[in-house]
């Protein structure tokens, strides 16, 4: 055998080694890169609630973001958290992730807390109920002890209270930091220290501003955008100062869902239950509810506050879309609601 011949032949499958290694490197490190970037399939700024819950490791983890189509690669998520020191630093609590956000963003977020600290976030809209299981399910407080704190030992610090019949309305929707067992005073506080900063200041001026807060909280549960708000809010309005009934369908689904909105498999109205027997019926009783149904953020707040005339009466979202179709007449509200729902 000729020696030229067989160093030639080594040299050759040596470099093919190298080339096909330097390949496989390549692209483990594309792959790498390319499951650390945001996943395109959920991008966008809808916030999704994420809850970590206490003895849950990278494994349920990273499972979880995988379902929830928050990361791209189960494997890039692990192997990620486990480079950066992460991987036992994930703390309990309910966190607010995007489809925007990479796998280092979201990382931050769930190890950005102290050991003995959660985050939750209250969504706008949520109810009493919702907040108190939110807020037990994190080991913050103990499940009831929202629904059930008296609200006169609160009276004195916030004299929005004095006189209110439940803390409906008052729990300003917002991401908020606690210790595990705060117990729900030390929540109640620092979550109305949040409403009195940031909702009392649209209300504190307005004559009957409880009302508004009520009317707020409609809103927040009927329609998402702020211009149709502010119409339907007139809307409102108009057919209480005509003695008309309300007609607000998410009183009507605070009733069925016994004021537990999130989850409720019931909160579709029907139209029986347009009779069913509540003060908080207002297709059946005239007036505002005796409290708000949920907790809305600010831009309920100032659509409550500065509602908009128009020449309309009725109103319903679509399926579809839901998209706000306004009427003048019965008839045309009839007639839309044959095209669109």
């Amino acid at each position: 055998m000729n020696p030229q011949i067989g160093k030639r032949g080594l040299f050759t499958s040596r470099f093919t080694i190298t080339v096909v290694a330097l390949i496989i490197f390549i692209l483990v490190v594309a792959y790498f890169f390319w499951g650390l970037q945001p996943n395109a399939e959920k991008n966008g700024s809808d916030g999704v609630l994420f809850q970590i819950s206490k003895g849950e490791g990278l494994k349920e983890i990273s499972a979880r973001l995988s379902q929830g189509e928050l990361i791209k690669s189960i494997a890039v998520f692990k192997t990620y958290s486990l480079l950066s020191g992460s991987a036992r630093k994930f703390q309990p609590g309910v966190y607010e992730l995007e489809g925007s956000m990479s796998v280092p963003q979201i990382i931050e977020q769930l190890t950005s807390f102290g050991e003995n600290e959660v985050t939750a976030t209250i969504l706008e809209g949520s109810a009493l109920k919702d907040i108190d299981s939110l807020l037990a399910s994190v080991q913050v407080i103990e499940k009831g002890s929202l629904t059930s704190f008296p609200i006169e030992n609160l009276e004195q610090d916030f004299k929005f209270l004095t006189g209110a019949q439940s803390l409906e309305g008052f729990l300003f929707p917002d991401t908020y930091r606690f210790e595990v067992s705060s117990g729900a005073e030390t929540v109640l506080r620092r979550i109305l220290g949040n409403f009195e900063e940031k909702a009392w200041p649209l209300l504190q001026d307005k004559n009957n501003w409880y009302d508004s807060l009520i009317l707020a909280s409609y809103l927040e549960r009927e329609v998402p955008d702020f211009d149709d708000r502010r119409i339907v809010a007139g809307i409102v309005l108009k057919r209480l100062s005509i003695g008309m009934p309300l007609q607000i369908d998410a009183t009507v689904s605070y009733v069925k869902c016994g004021g537990e909105l999130r989850g409720c498999e019931e909160i579709v109205v029907t139209r029986k239950d347009l009779t069913l027997p509540s003060p908080y019926n207002t297709y059946e009783r005239l007036g505002w509810t005796p409290t708000p149904i949920s907790n809305p953020g600010q831009s309920a707040i100032r659509a409550a506050t500065e509602p908009q005339k128009s020449p309309y009466l009725y109103y319903l979202s679509t399926e579809e879309t839901g998209e706000t179709i306004f009427s003048r007449t019965l008839d045309e509200h009839n007639e839309n609601r044959a095209r669109y729902l």
